[in-house]
This record gives structure tokens, C-alpha cells and sequence, in this order.
């Protein structure tokens, strides 16, 4: 799933504390919602995927993805050497509550295999607020997948009160930088090998056209 929160707050996206169980995260009150059927998506080059919200049974379809990432994929989602996910890890990316953590996945129709997710995970200081992670398996970049991923999560995202997405990216990814900024995407900060960009959301049915992103990588690293 490119994604930050400020630059002196630890993102829940990259930083998985040993004490992690489902639902640390959720604000008080929001029981987690069942997830919705998906939906069936052509991306340009003719590829199908389906398209849903991901669900607590999708940890081995986590696991293979994460498996099946280059090197250089992991360390763009994860700005650090990844070789493996915890169970911890692997829960938190899938017991998700469709409110304050949305995640999205898209499966191959061909063979059911995961081939990209796009989450958000709300700020506890700041509920309008979300950090943004969007991640596609290497052989499938490049196809626009990250966009569709993206797009729909922007809705979903409206649709439970966020109006704001923030974004760390390396700051040698240039390429991510410009599809950043294509969206209007505004550069807020900076630390040792990173920047921070937000993204301003517009309100349920004042969006005159979806965004047009491009995110390959969880705290979106290449071009899609």
C-alpha cells in the first residue's frame, strides 16, 4: 500500500509494536463492519482483478504477496530491510474495521492470488486525517492497478469522514513525487532520506473527477 503521517509521529503502516492486537487502533465506539462483496475491475492492459475490502482470512493471501515482493519493493513500503511479516504484523494488515483502518486487496481473477492492497489508517490525534499505504506485487506494476486501488479507497475514505491523506516517500523516488504532485498533492516536510506530502480529499459528491494516482508501492514508491 506511500503513505505518512507528521514527520514526529511513528506510522502505524511502518512501525509494528510487539504488543499489537486486533483493534488497538480503532477509536472508541466503532465495532469492526463486515466486509463487502468485491467488484470486478479490467485494468488496461486487459488483466482482470477483483477488487474488495480485505478481511481477517486473507493473512495467507498477505503472506504469499509480501513473498512474492522484490527487495527494493519491500524497503519502498517499509523505507527499511523487510524480509518477513509477524503474525502480529500479518493480523494488523488484515483485522482491519472498515472505518478507522481500511484496507482494499485485489486478486487475480486468473488464479485468486493477491496482487495489490491500498489501506488508510486513521490519525488518533486527528480523525479527519489518514495515513496512505498502497502496495503491488512487482510483476503486476506498471498494468494501473495502483490507481484503481487508490481511487476507490479515496471514496471509501470520504465515505467515513477522512478529508485528509498524508504520504511518506523516499526521497529519491522522484517518479512517485510527480504523481504525487499530478494530484495536487502539497509537500509538507521533510527528514533524512523522505518526504511528507498531504493530499486534500474533497467531501462526498463534491469530487468532480476520481484522483488521478498512480501508487505501486506502499508509501508509494514506483509509478503504476
Amino acid at each position: 500500500m506511500a503513505a505518512g503521517a507528521p514527520v514526529a509521529l511513528r506510522s502505524p503502516l511502518r512501525w509494528i509494536p510487539s504488543w499489537l492486537r486486533p483493534g488497538w487502533n480503532r477509536l472508541p465506539g466503532h465495532r469492526p463492519r463486515p466486509a463487502v462483496r468485491g467488484r470486478p475491475v479490467a485494468l488496461r492492459d486487459g488483466s482482470r482483478v477483483l477488487i474488495r475490502q480485505v478481511r481477517p482470512a486473507d493473512a495467507p493471501l498477505l503472506a504469499d504477496g509480501f513473498a512474492r515482493l522484490s527487495d527494493k519493493s519491500r524497503r519502498m513500503r517499509f523505507l527499511a530491510r523487510k524480509d518477513q511479516l509477524s503474525a502480529a504484523e500479518l493480523r494488523y494488515f488484515t483485522d482491519v474495521d472498515h472505518h478507522d483502518h481500511e484496507a482494499l486487496g485485489a486478486l487475480d481473477q486468473a488464479d485468486g492470488r493477491g496482487v495489490g492492497v491500498a489501506r488508510y489508517v486513521r490519525d488518533a490525534e486527528d480523525p479527519h486525517a489518514a495515513e496512505i499505504a498502497v502496495t503491488i506485487v512487482d510483476d503486476w506494476q506498471g498494468r494501473g492497478l495502483g490507481t484503481e486501488l487508490l481511487t476507490r479507497l479515496s471514496g471509501r475514505a470520504r465515505s467515513e469522514g477522512v478529508h485528509r491523506f498524508t504520504a511518506l516517500v523516499a526521497e529519491d523516488n522522484m517518479a512517485m513525487a510527480g504523481l504525487l504532485r499530478k494530484m495536487s498533492a502539497s509537500l509538507v516536510g521533510r527528514s533524512p532520506g523522505t518526504a511528507e506530502y498531504e493530499i486534500t480529499l474533497m467531501p462526498p459528491g463534491k469530487s468532480t473527477a476520481p484522483p488521478a494516482v498512480g501508487l505501486c508501492q506502499d508509501r508509494v514508491r514506483t509509478p503504476c
